[in-house]
């Protein structure tokens, strides 16, 4: 059975590798290989201090700075000391670097598009290609607070309500649920975070506050690609901190009897059942927590 497992895995990565030309001289056909190209890219999309650079991309200081040397060479990258730490550079891209960071945008979206088309089954394809980006991705997974009413929190939250609407016997219709006001899950009320794995949002929760020392947590939600990983416990410490953090020192939250695992969770974090606290017409089980 492992020796089957591990063929299985080198299959899958003789198979990206093909697929994404890690082992092409000139990926993407722009003249370099992939691994110039993924510097390219990091700095493109925001990541120039060079210690964070090494640490996304998981490659050694010396062969980050022949990368980075190389790309300078080109015209395409400058580094610079930082500005308030002269340990540490960041690296930019010059004009030419943009162009060329466009171009490789370009040729990667055509080259992902060309891959779902070309599957029968692409939501199947995408679903198991999430699991495995989660799986592989796990250390790398943050959690920030972020805006309720930002792109990232609302795929979250949409997700979550097309979830209850499945798994609920009633169905659910968020107009009909007490939905907190965005301005209560922010600060100085509460919180909103959302988990994040490589700028992918797989997450969330919200801390709902009134500015006093009672609390609830609301719109607990994990991807299903990212469950498993404990990525629900990891939501509610971070709740449970940002609580503490506004002087919050008692946490309530509701849930439903369809929603087992979250049932399981709470009972397990430490979390008591209490009598009914809200009208919600979808909730039937009541719980609270001192932290």
């Amino acid at each position: 059975m492992l020796h089957d497992a591990v063929s299985r895995i080198r299959r899958f990565n003789r198979a990206v590798t093909a697929e994404v030309g890690a082992l092409d001289t000139s990926f993407l056909g722009r003249g370099r290989p992939l691994g110039a190209a993924r510097v390219l890219n990091g700095i493109g999309h925001g990541r120039g201090d060079v210690g964070a650079l090494r640490d996304y991309l998981g490659l050694d200081s010396g062969l980050l700075s022949r990368l980075l040397r190389g790309l300078e060479e080109e015209g395409l990258v400058v580094t610079l000391p930082h500005p308030s730490d002269a340990r540490r550079r960041v690296a930019a891209l010059t004009e030419a670097g943009r162009k060329e960071f466009v171009a490789y945008e370009a040729l990667s979206n055509a080259q992902a598009a060309s891959l779902v088309e070309r599957f029968p089954r692409a939501e199947e394809l995408l679903r198991a290609m999430d699991l495995v980006a989660t799986a592989l991705g796990r250390e790398r997974i943050a959690i920030e607070e972020c805006d309720p009413r930002a792109a990232t929190a609302v795929s979250c939250l949409t997700a979550y309500y097309a979830e209850l609407g499945r798994r609920l016997a009633t169905g659910f219709d968020v107009a009909l649920s007490r939905d907190p006001e965005a301005a209560d899950m922010m600060r100085p009320r509460g919180a909103f975070l959302v988990a994040l794995s490589d700028g992918m949002p797989i997450g969330c929760v919200g801390l709902k506050g009134k500015g006093g020392e009672v609390a609830e947590i609301k719109r607990l939600w994990v991807c299903p690609s990212a469950r498993g990983l404990g990525l629900a416990r990891r939501l509610m410490r971070a709740a449970e901190d940002a609580a503490r953090d506004l002087a919050i020192t008692t946490l309530q939250l509701d849930s439903n009897s369809a929603l087992t695992e979250a049932l399981q969770l709470y009972r397990r974090t430490g979390w008591v059942e209490i009598e009914r606290f809200n009208d919600d017409p979808y909730p039937d089980f009541f719980f609270e927590k001192r932290v």
